[in-house]
């Protein structure tokens, strides 16, 4: 129940972060170009908070649902404009005004995108190298040739360091219709080239890790069954386990690693386990019973306890990614970039059908997202925020009437025919807008809910 609490306030902060910077763009510009600002709310409902600056007398509002925000702009449109101020109207402004205006709202996502990856990069990015610990079989790896204990260096003649580099490069050419060059290198750096054939692909691909739908397995170091830290009043303590304990066999089950105890631990939510455990050199038997917990959309055993990772084991494996600040600003623009054209792709091919529509969220999996991002750290929290940011920033680009992609349509129009669309027009194109958002919203949250049910 507290993780529900934790994913809530964080995914409000998130949005309340995320919602001013977009609003913000649209506030910023709106003055500076001369439009007369009269409002600038983040939240809707009763104010909660509300304070007046400025010679234009701006009504600053922080509301009661951080779900959202606004920029309230002096219009003709919505009530009496005195004579004296028309001119600072936003209905009088000019076409190139008007569109500024309303396209600073997603630049200013863009640009807090830039800015939030820029720092992570100049801070630097914990990251393990891409070597293959395993294959599975029949899979789209192992039909290209791929083995286990190689190392990617490049995908599509990039070169890949980390393991989140190579999962950008699949992501960039998830829909290409013609095979993806992987280059592998053995242990000893004899490099071999292999085509992964991802036609078809995206269509079949879920939530999830995707290099796991692809058949590949990342390297993990073998990671003894033993007891580090115990979580106390969690059901390792409960059942009595110690720091120092090493699990040998559970139901009978040897126990040959902590991936091997972690698997048998998430099978067993709420269900008794004998656990035979080696402590001080001698053998003893315990009762076990794992508390169930939802992680990533399935119900999981979890104990309450850490695994002893022995001093250095993974230090060769680990990297850190870090850039001089211009290099840091110019990836965080190419990463920014990126992820825009990705999640277009996505959308596009989700209409045409060549994308799994499994891979819509709704606000249920961006909350969990936010509360386990924020307990990882600072940095994965500022990734968050930037992909979200990112995302935000497209969906109000879309053509869609409501979002801003929709006024710039009608702005388009008016700039080839020399008019506005009718107030007919509008109406109707509003009314699909609603439309259309309440099906992707419904879709989406039958996914999650999907996902959380089984």
């Amino acid at each position: 129940m507290s993780n529900i609490f934790q994913y809530i306030l964080w995914f409000v902060v998130a949005i309340a972060i995320l919602v001013t910077v977009h609003e913000f763009g649209h506030y910023w510009v709106a003055k500076k170009l001369g439009v007369k600002v009269l409002r600038f709310s983040i939240g809707f409902g009763r104010p909660l908070l509300s304070w007046r600056r400025g010679p234009d007398n701006t009504e600053y509002v922080i509301a009661a649902l951080p779900l959202g925000g606004y920029v309230k702009m002096l219009d003709e449109g919505e009530g009496e404009v005195d004579e004296a101020e028309k001119h600072r109207a936003f209905n009088n402004q000019s076409l190139a005004t008007r569109f500024a205006v309303v396209v600073a709202g997603p630049m200013a996502n863009f640009l807090f995108a830039i800015v939030a990856y820029a720092l992570i990069f100049m801070v630097g990015v914990p990251a393990v190298k891409p070597v293959i610990g395993d294959i599975i079989e029949d899979s789209i790896a192992s039909r290209a040739g791929l083995s286990a204990d190689t190392r990617i260096v490049s995908v599509a003649g990039k070169a890949t360091s980390s393991w989140q580099q190579v999962n950008a490069g699949l992501l960039d050419h998830l829909f290409d219709s013609t095979p993806l060059t992987v280059v592998v290198e053995d242990s000893n750096q004899v490099p071999s080239s292999h085509e992964l054939a991802l036609s078809g692909f995206a269509a079949e691909l879920k939530r999830g890790d995707m290099l796991t739908q692809l058949g590949i397995t990342p390297f993990r170091p073998s990671v003894p069954a033993t007891i580090d830290e115990v979580l106390a009043g969690g059901a390792a303590e409960r059942a009595g386990l110690q720091q120092g304990d090493t699990v040998i066999a559970a139901n009978g089950e040897p126990v040959i690693g902590w991936l091997s105890w972690v698997d048998i631990v998430s099978r067993h939510a709420d269900k008794e386990i004998v656990v035979d455990v080696l402590r001080d050199e001698s053998t003893l038997s315990l009762s076990l019973t794992p508390q169930a917990k939802e992680r990533n959309g399935a119900i999981v055993g979890f104990i309450g306890a850490s695994a002893f990772v022995p001093e250095g084991l993974m230090q060769e494996h680990r990297i850190t990614i870090q850039y001089s600040p211009l290099e840091a600003i110019w990836q965080g623009f190419e990463k920014t970039w990126s992820i825009s054209a990705l999640t277009i792709k996505f959308l596009f091919n989700m209409i045409i059908g060549n994308a799994s529509i499994d891979n819509l969220s709704s606000p249920i999996s961006i909350a969990q997202y936010a509360g386990q991002s924020a307990n990882a750290g600072w940095l994965p929290f500022v990734s968050f925020l930037a992909v979200i940011s990112i995302s935000l920033g497209v969906l109000n680009l879309l053509p869609v009437p409501m979002l801003d992609g929709g006024h710039l349509l009608y702005y388009t129009l008016e700039l080839v025919t020399g008019k506005p669309p009718s107030e007919q027009v509008q109406v109707v194109g509003q009314q699909a807008g609603i439309i259309l958002i309440i099906m992707l919203m419904s879709v989406a949250l039958y996914n999650d809910l999907a996902h959380i049910f089984g």
